[in-house]
């Protein structure tokens, strides 16, 4: 006989919905079922003491008819008593009427051949004149009875009445209401386990036939992925109210505390990143600025209007790779303007020489000379740190380039090694580079309507335990109105240039430098002079912090300022 490997037969889980199908339809079972139970001992309750009452008042009546007292007196009481105990009996619907003597002898009776016998029942109540009932077993079966004393002139008890209904007939009363007792049971209990298959069919529909234990794990799974994932993930219901945020999209948006159940509205978010969340189409790749980060959003709706799911990248990192990438590229086409620009130069130079213009050709060869080297030896000699020197170097060439002069002014000076570690040159290359960007972009600006040519002027130096990073320009200057959105995402000289709108911009510069500072503890300041000054503070500790926004004069007291703190 061969082996076989049997695999054990698999256990039926039950869903959740069929338990509770289960619970609900044994418990609507067990109340209806007691309540039929109650209701029926409280009719047989009620039928036992109409029943009682019945007897009592026949026996009075009986008792208290002077015919029968009369009878009772007389030489053949069965004689009389029988006929009008039986019309009694057939009247009133009681099983029986027994009149009987004192000794208990019946006069009458149901059943004549129990006529002469004695009485099955107690009558020492009855004897000693009171009125009592009793359910006890006599010819006829278990009966209701009550047994009272028949009185004469005297008030002495010359004879027994006693009348009964038997248990049979108070069960035969009770047939027509026991069996609608029933079928109101059944009818609940039908009704009853109907509602529950229905309410447990949508049940089960919305738990997808799981049983507890899946979903427990399920939801277990759901907590630990939405978690674990390093997309910021935030639901929202139809009241923009938060329902779950996980633990990325918290770092991203910078929550701390409890946000589940709060409005969008009120988490500090930065207002564009609320309107484009609480909008009503779906937002795909949109990038926007929180106080630290550069986050790409995505939204879609939930369902059928049960709310949005939004979905957080950072884009912080690409973001300042995609900064310095535009600076090396600066720094490369620089190079080649300048390689181009010497070619010329030396054509120039060779052909004065063939010409014979020897004397020309030195002069000229050494003033230009003299002007590159200048502007080198002074950036170098003033701004000792290797990043900033190389990025003014190579933004001055791009500003020559486009017709814009780049100055670094006298006082000027910043040691190498003086800056902090947590200083990065990341930082200090996108607050300077795009400082210098916007500057140059809105000095070529107002060249249109300014007679002057377009200069750009840089400050870089150690300022009371700070580095002062300032760049003032020619342009047209920032209206005081638009302050506030000159930090905000989308704002760029360029669209003044092209005729567009505020908010319809390119760029993410100056309100990248506004982060930048933000996230190293500083402040950005925006004044006047003969265009835009904008002044960037970094502490050098970062303990030492900007503090709080002020207004006042700038540095050189010419306007006020605005200044965006951590």
């Amino acid at each position: 006989m061969s082996a076989r490997t049997l695999t054990p037969p698999r256990r039926l889980v039950r869903s959740l919905a069929g338990q509770l199908f289960v619970v609900q339809v044994v418990i609507v079972a067990a109340v209806v079922a007691g309540g039929a139970v109650l209701a029926y001992l409280f009719t047989a309750e009620r039928a036992e003491d109409a029943a009682r009452r019945q007897v009592t008042a026949v026996a009075h009546a009986v008792a208290d008819s002077p015919d029968v007292l009369a009878a009772v007196g007389g030489p053949d009481p069965t004689a009389v008593l029988q006929p009008y105990a039986e019309r009694v009996r057939v009247d009133t619907g009681v099983s029986f009427v027994t009149v009987m003597d004192t000794d208990g002898v019946r006069w009458t009776h149901p059943l004549p051949e129990q006529i002469g016998r004695t009485f099955l029942g107690h009558t020492d109540w009855a004897l000693a004149g009171r009125t009592r009932s009793e359910t006890y077993t006599g010819t006829l079966g278990p009966s209701v009875r009550v047994v009272t004393p028949v009185l004469d002139e005297r008030h002495r008890v010359v004879a027994l009445v006693s009348s009964g209904i038997t248990v049979q007939s108070i069960s035969e009363r009770l047939r027509g209401p026991l069996l609608a007792l029933v079928g109101v049971a059944a009818g609940a209990l039908a009704l009853g386990g109907a509602g529950t298959y229905l309410a447990n069919s949508r049940l089960r529909r919305h738990t997808h036939g799981m049983g507890p234990v899946e979903l427990s794990h399920l939801y277990e799974y759901h907590q630990a992925t939405l978690h674990a994932v390093r997309e910021g993930l935030v639901l929202l219901d139809r009241d923009h109210r938060v329902v779950l945020c996980n633990d990325a999209a918290r770092e991203l948006l910078g929550l701390e505390g409890a946000v589940e159940g709060r409005p969008v509205a009120g988490l500090g978010l930065p207002a564009a990143l609320v309107a484009a969340v609480s909008g009503a189409g779906p937002v795909r790749d949109e990038v926007h600025l929180t106080a630290e980060r550069v986050v790409v959003l995505n939204t879609s709706t939930i369902g059928t209007g049960l709310g949005r799911v939004l979905t957080l990248r950072d884009h912080t990192e690409l973001q300042s790779l995609s900064g310095e990438l535009d600076s090396v590229r600066g720094f490369t086409e620089a190079l080649g303007a300048q390689a181009h620009e010497a070619a010329n130069r030396l054509h120039a130079v060779v052909s004065l020489i063939e010409l014979g213009r020897h004397r020309e050709a030195v002069e000229f060869a050494t003033a230009e000379l003299a002007l590159a080297q200048r502007l080198t030896d002074r950036v170098v000699a003033a701004v000792g740190e290797p990043v900033l020197a190389a990025l003014l170097l190579g933004k001055a060439a791009q500003a020559a380039e486009r017709g814009v002069e780049l100055t670094l002014t006298p006082d000027s000076s910043i040691d190498d090694g003086v800056l902090p570690p947590h200083l990065s040159a990341r930082d200090l290359i996108t607050v300077l580079g795009n400082l210098i960007d916007n500057a140059v972009d809105a000095a070529i600006v107002g060249a249109a309507a300014n007679p002057e040519p377009p200069e750009v002027t840089v400050t870089a130096r150690i300022d009371a335990g700070h580095l002062l990073l300032r760049v003032a320009d020619t342009g047209a200057g920032i209206d005081p109105g638009a302050v506030e959105d000159v930090f905000r995402r989308g704002w760029s000289t360029k669209d003044k240039e092209d005729g567009q709108e505020s908010g319809q911009g390119r760029g993410l510069g100056l309100a990248l430098v506004a982060q930048a500072a933000r996230r190293n503890g500083g402040a950005v300041e925006v004044g006047r002079e003969r265009g835009a000054v904008l002044t960037v503070r970094l502490p050098l500790d970062r303990s030492a912090g900007v503090g709080t926004a002020s207004a006042g004069t700038g540095e050189r007291g010419r306007g006020g300022h605005v200044a965006v703190a951590p």
